[in-house]
């Protein structure tokens, strides 16, 4: 007999665990009835009681919970599910791709330009004159 009192005194406790941290958790919205800090302290002082107090009478259904939408509230028969992450949204993984492309190709052309200019420099260093496809148009050789 004490193994079920030990039982459900743990069960009373995690109830209250859980139903403090629903409190604690919940957006300022989804509180009925009472303010936040009363219901904190009726799941403290009456921990079966204020529990389950909490869960029928304190807090807003949302959609997703047994029980139904919340009363009051109609809600729209077809919503656009909203992405959870940057990455799960297409039109943000696509601007990535597009930023990359554009970003490497940047980068390329600012590496072929500084390897021009270096091969520049050590042909003027070397005495040679300039590559022929090097020189702007319209310069003459050796100009």
């Amino acid at each position: 007999m004490a193994r079920l009192y030990v039982l459900l005194f743990l069960a009373q406790i995690v109830l209250a665990v859980c139903a403090l941290i629903s409190c604690l958790s919940a957006e300022e919205g989804e509180i009925k009835a009472l303010p936040r800090i009363a219901w904190v302290l009726i799941i403290l002082f009456f921990p079966l009681l204020g529990s389950l107090a909490w869960f029928f009478a304190g807090r807003e259904r949302t959609p997703g919970q047994p029980g139904g939408a919340p009363r009051g509230r109609i809600l729209p028969t077809r919503e656009r599910p909203r992405p959870v992450a940057p990455d799960d949204d297409p039109e943000f993984l696509r601007s990535l791709g597009e930023r990359s492309r554009r970003d490497d190709q940047e980068l390329f052309r600012r590496w072929e330009d500084d390897l021009r200019r270096r091969e520049d420099e050590l042909r003027r260093r070397d005495g040679e004159p300039p590559r022929e496809e090097d020189r702007p148009e319209g310069s003459t050789p050796g100009a």
